[in-house]
């Protein structure tokens, strides 16, 4: 599936496969603490997406997140907040806000991000 796109046919099947990955699972049980730590940066809505959502994921993978800055955040916020979680979840931890999004992935991301 690596390189493909994420059909609405493929994507319940993904996702169920993703649920029950240890990564997602390590996310959900970590999710309050995520939570907030993105507060802490002014970030809402976190969604996971990538590798993890794919079910893709290896033991050297990153952490997808996609999440919307309130206003006024700062690059420091955003560069403080991805250090903070990679620290606190011991794995790279890459954050990407809706408006910085690639504009040739946005709909595949979106369309497979799930929220945390």
């Amino acid at each position: 599936m690596l390189g493909q796109y994420l059909t609405a046919s493929t994507l319940p099947c993904r996702l169920q496969e993703s649920l029950m990955s240890s990564l997602f699972q390590t996310l959900q049980q970590q999710k309050q603490r995520i939570l907030d730590i993105a507060g802490q940066y002014h970030a809402v809505n976190v969604r996971v997406f990538g590798s993890v959502i794919r079910g893709e994921e290896r033991e050297d993978s990153d952490i997808d997140l996609l999440v919307d800055f309130l206003p006024g955040t700062t690059l420091l916020d955003q560069v403080g907040l991805s250090l903070a979680l990679s620290d606190a979840l011991k794995r790279k931890v890459d954050i990407v806000s809706e408006r910085g999004l690639n504009k040739h992935l946005c709909q595949r991301i979106l369309q497979e991000a799930v929220p945390l």
